[in-house]
């Protein structure tokens, strides 16, 4: 009987949390599931009829250049914010004065709301009381229209997603990097290698576990990413800006069409579900970082 009990008690203190992520995530996971067989618009019953969202989900060039869109706008968001935050974790490794302040003063982005800050650079950026177009004029430049064109307005978009987002990963990488032994590249300088080839050999190889939660997190946040983009542009100029979860959210919320938002939900699920993947198949192919 105390042998049971020794057993059971791990098991009893995880039990609210098994209950909670159960109520709040895994119930609705399955639940959205179904409604993505279904018409719905909330205020009726949910009528099921079976395949008939994914049929009209595959005929839909509307989504799948939003798709696209979100698919480029990940491509490239990604990649950057995995170099700037490895380079200001690679920087703020070392031993430079005030270090502490500038950890802090990176972070910072990562400690605000995505709201507050798409709301920050769209007041620097307007263009008509933005204040980076302000600055232009007073040193007798043209202003330019940072968010009502579409190329520059999804280049800003990623930029503002880079520079929210760097500071935490970076913490991340200072993690990873604080773990590496210093014997390393103790025996590294004692054979002459720079500190390219020490970056190359051992630096980069052993952030590889740091590296693939970095990706994976990062993909999955840029992909889900609304907050800033819709307080930043709401989705424009016309649909220059607009991302899937922009589309579920005004498909379901605007249009009142929840199964097929659910269906386009599961797209996306589906997605991220392949897109890790494939990170761990890369990961497992390059073999353990320590040998």
């Amino acid at each position: 009987m105390y042998k049971l009990k020794q057993k059971m008690a791990p098991y009893l203190f995880l039990l609210p949390n098994i209950i909670i992520f159960s109520i709040f995530v895994i119930f609705p996971a399955f639940y959205g599931i179904y409604i993505s067989f279904t018409e719905w618009d909330v205020l009726t019953k949910p009528e099921f009829i079976g395949l008939s969202n994914y049929i009209k989900l595959l005929n839909d060039a509307r989504f799948w250049d939003t798709f696209g869109r979100t698919f480029v706008y990940v491509a490239v968001a990604v990649p950057l914010t995995f170099l700037l935050s490895m380079g200001l974790a690679l920087m703020l490794n070392r031993r430079i004065r005030a270090r502490g302040l500038f950890r802090a003063v990176f972070y910072l982005p990562a400690m605000l709301s995505f709201i507050i800050i798409g709301v920050s650079w769209q007041w620097l950026l307007g263009d008509n009381f933005g204040v980076v177009n302000y600055i232009l004029e007073l040193i007798g430049l043209q202003s330019v229209r940072w968010l009502t064109t579409p190329v520059t307005a999804t280049i800003m978009v990623i930029i503002a997603t880079v520079w929210a987002r760097a500071g935490y990963y970076m913490v991340m990488f200072l993690s990873g990097l604080q773990g590496i032994p210093e014997s390393y590249y103790e025996a590294a300088n004692i054979d002459g290698a720079n500190k390219w080839q020490q970056f190359i050999h051992i630096t980069f190889p052993l952030l590889k576990p740091t590296s693939l939660i970095v990706v994976v997190l990062n993909t999955i946040e840029v992909f889900k990413m609304y907050g800033l983009v819709h307080s930043m542009t709401t989705g424009g100029p016309g649909k220059a800006t607009t991302f899937i979860v922009q589309d579920i959210y005004t498909t379901a919320f605007g249009k009142g069409n929840m199964g097929y938002a659910a269906t386009m939900s599961m797209v996306l699920f589906v997605t991220l579900g392949l897109l890790t993947m494939v990170y761990f198949k890369i990961n497992k192919k390059g073999g353990n970082a320590y040998e």
